[in-house]
């Protein structure tokens, strides 16, 4: 859609000129829009996203969600120009499957999501542990230590909206031997990693065993149960892991690598496929 970023004009002040200086200039941003998603016509969920692989996003989202476990699950999904004037195409519409059930929305979840919550409230933290239909403890996946290290460079030199930006995050889905097959960048950590799964169940790829998906913040809940549920034996983050996410990944039997700079890391769950 040609959306992703926008300019506007911002003044720059830099004290560590002699005098300081003030400049005004034109400034890339990355753009923030909201993505009403629907099922059979009836909403479902909103997100803040950046625009660009929005139907990969919608998927990811329902997959994640134990909405859906297959392409054939989903009959149709289209971009619709919405109620915006002039269109924004800020909506997905997905048509499911007549053998899918349709989905249930409660009180006690919270289908409103921002670009920094994906995941919120006790409901979806209990339904989670029951739900992914993947079991990951038998996977044989061995990863060197020295691949692993390599995976955050790779992911930065394929961001090329955040060299314009410097404002979005990155998720990217790995071979064992660290080839990179796919990379999407968004405002928010959960929609570039639904964009991922997204993708890889439109390419009929799931479960993703033997996969790494790595992400350039942190390593939350929602990120842990996301890979979960998509059957990814391993998350590695450049940031730190929250407690939960620790205990979901033991939980699951997944390995969880947090701190990913340089030549360091931790493993915080799963260190046998770490090898050294």
């Amino acid at each position: 859609m040609g959306r992703s970023t926008t300019r506007r004009p911002v003044v720059r002040i830099d004290l560590g000129a002699t005098p300081g200086t003030s400049l005004r200039r034109p400034d890339e941003l990355a753009a923030e829009e909201p993505l009403e998603i629907r099922v059979r016509k009836q909403p479902l969920a909103v997100t803040m996203r950046t625009p660009g692989h929005d139907i990969d996003l919608a998927m990811g989202f329902l997959l994640s969600e134990g909405l859906i476990a297959v392409a054939e699950d989903v009959t149709t999904a289209q971009l619709c120009a919405g109620t915006d004037t002039p269109n924004t195409y800020n909506v997905v519409d997905i048509v499911l499957g007549a053998h899918v059930p349709a989905p249930v929305t409660d009180l006690s979840r919270n289908f409103y999501t921002t670009s920094s919550c994906g995941v919120c409230g006790k409901a979806s933290i209990d339904a989670v542990r029951t739900r992914s239909r993947f079991d990951v403890t038998a996977d044989p996946l061995r990863v060197p230590a020295t691949v692993l290290a390599g995976l955050p460079d790779q992911l930065r030199a394929a961001q090329r909206t955040f060299d314009r930006t410097g404002g979005l995050h990155a998720a990217g889905l790995f071979t064992a031997d660290g080839r990179l097959l796919v990379l999407r960048e968004d405002v928010g950590r959960h929609n570039a990693v639904d964009k991922v799964l997204g993708w890889a169940l439109r390419e009929g790829r799931l479960p993703l065993a033997g996969h790494v998906l790595m992400v350039s913040g942190r390593a939350s809940f929602e990120l842990t149960q996301k890979a979960w549920m998509a059957g990814l034996p391993m998350l590695a983050a450049v940031s730190a892991p929250s407690t939960l996410a620790v205990e979901l990944a033991d939980e699951a039997g997944m390995t969880l690598v947090g701190f990913l700079r340089g030549t360091t890391m931790n493993v915080y769950a799963g260190v046998e496929r770490v090898t050294v």
